[in-house]
């Protein structure tokens, strides 16, 4: 066995866990301090091919730290509707002066590019190590952690610990806020015929909302989206037991037409949704970023909150590393991630109702309100982009 001391120790080598790091360095911290450590390896989480919205301020706080730019896809406006009621919205960058709403970018190469910078700043990042025990103490905090191949341990102590590495929602322990949506996300890349440059779509159909997402056109000119399609379980492996032109037919009728026809599908993922919350923090121990707070991925906040969970830690902590600055922390970012929470958590509740029910017909008419509305819609779109400030 083996010891090592820092003063602050991050789980998790996720984009939430390294950016802290990176902005830690950034604010004045020395990076001979910080570790960050993670159970999975490197060339894994690099690979991961899943796609990801960032939204204006997650990018501008890449940006910050030299993670940015990265191949992505600009979204410039986001088309929000509900299948079969009338009502829609449509929230467009140019009301609000920059120059996108969000990017959509792989999961891969966002860690790809924080890894990069957190090198050049000479952050240690341990691997493969999975915390087993933590045992906080009046000034430090003992850490163990086991290689996954059980045969070699790690001591660790460090005056601070944060813990970034979320997992899953099926894999999650349940916290005090945990609710089960009795939904799956059926992710996938798709392609189409008819694409509409820079516009992101939100449907809410019947069973769950589905959404595309542009990415970057490829060779041959036709458009390739990113889907997340929620629906109920059994729905879910009816659809995952399609062949793929059978697919494609299911995802025409539940979409419509607005991008023309689907000519393509990737092969298709399943990953059952819930919510499992619990902002805290102790003495010397705070979660962050998935860690505190899984979310429903409706209006794709999941990420873009845990960032903004980061930027907050890393500014105080650089300040003062000291427990006060850890309630300080909870209290700075509770109206943010309460509002967040309440939101993602409304739209997923109301859209697995039953078609026809009451609330669904209202939610739908409020879309086209909001639309009549600008200062309505100006301040979701300002929440999806920088969250309540």
């Amino acid at each position: 066995m083996s010891e090592t001391d820092c003063e602050i120790a991050i789980c998790g080598a996720g984009p939430v866990g390294l950016a802290l790091a990176a902005l830690l360095v950034k604010r004045g911290m020395a990076s001979r301090n910080i570790i960050v450590f993670d159970a999975q390896m490197a060339e894994k989480s690099c690979q991961d091919p899943r796609s990801i919205a960032l939204s204006y301020g997650s990018q501008q706080l890449l940006q910050q730290i030299a993670a940015w730019p990265l191949p992505a896809a600009a979204i410039e406006q986001i088309h929000v509707s509900r299948r079969g009621h009338f009502g829609r919205t449509l929230i467009d960058h140019r009301e609000h002066q920059i120059p996108a709403l969000g990017y959509v970018t792989r999961y891969g190469q966002i860690v790809g590019s924080l890894l990069q910078q957190c090198q050049r700043l000479g952050i240690q990042i341990q691997r493969p190590w999975q915390l087993q025990t933590v045992s906080e103490q009046a000034n430090e905090v003992l850490l163990q952690l086991q290689a996954p191949n059980l045969s070699d341990t790690l001591a660790m102590r460090c005056r601070i610990l944060v813990q970034a590495e979320g997992g899953l929602f099926q894999q999650q322990n349940a916290k005090k806020l945990h609710r089960d949506y009795a939904q799956t996300a059926i992710i996938a890349e798709v392609r189409v015929d008819a694409p509409q440059a820079g516009r992101a779509f939100e449907r809410f159909t019947d069973t769950g909302p589905l959404a595309l997402l542009p990415l970057p056109n490829q060779a041959d000119g036709a458009g390739y989206y990113s889907l997340v399609w929620c629906v109920t379980p059994a729905q879910a492996e009816q659809l995952q037991s399609l062949d793929e032109p059978q697919f494609l037919a299911a995802l025409a009728q539940a979409f419509g037409q607005r991008l023309g026809n689907f000519l393509s599908s990737s092969a298709r993922l399943a990953f059952p949704l819930g919510l499992n919350a619990e902002p805290s923090a102790s003495t010397r121990c705070v979660a962050i970023g998935n860690a505190a707070q899984t979310l429903h991925p409706v209006a794709g906040q999941g990420l873009n909150l845990g960032l903004r969970d980061a930027s907050v830690l890393a500014r105080l902590l650089a300040q003062e590393l000291s427990p006060t600055q850890l309630q300080q922390f909870l209290q700075e970012r509770q109206a943010d991630r309460n509002l967040t929470v309440r939101l993602t958590d409304t739209m997923a509740r109301i859209f697995t109702l039953e078609a026809g029910k009451l609330p669904q017909s209202w939610l739908a008419l409020s879309l086209g309100m909001f639309d009549m509305l600008p200062v309505a819609r100006n301040a979701l779109a300002q929440l999806m982009m920088f969250g309540r400030r």
